[in-house]
């Protein structure tokens, strides 16, 4: 599952997030504001990782700057808990998935001020 999850196409992913949090009635530019916070991708460089059909893995090595305060961010996502996630990147990814969720749910961090 590790290898699939971090070989899966940001261009498909990004979709999906999207829709997500459209349905419930948040904005695409709330997502790219996460992503920004979270990797420093700006909507331009979004672009370009969908153009460039990225996996997940290649998407958090070359982004431009993981925040730091990324770790701050807690929960549970697929019934595990984000801090007891050993692998580096899967944790990222579990991050990023759990960000979107929270937009999705209208709880948008203030953490992504940091």
């Amino acid at each position: 599952m590790t290898r699939e999850l971090k070989k899966m196409l940001f261009k498909d992913i990004f979709p999906l997030y999207v829709n997500k949090v459209e349905r419930k009635g948040h904005t695409k530019q709330e997502l790219i504001e996460m992503l920004n916070w979270l990797c420093g991708y700006d909507e331009t460089d979004i672009k370009v990782c969908i153009d460039k059909n990225i996996d997940l893995e290649t998407f958090f090595m070359d982004c431009p700057k993981l925040n730091p305060n990324r770790k701050n961010v807690t929960g549970t996502i697929c019934n595990v808990k984000i801090q007891d996630i050993e692998d580096e990147m899967i944790q990222d990814i579990r991050i990023m998935d759990k960000l979107v969720d929270d937009i999705a749910r209208g709880k948008k961090k203030q953490i992504w001020k940091s």
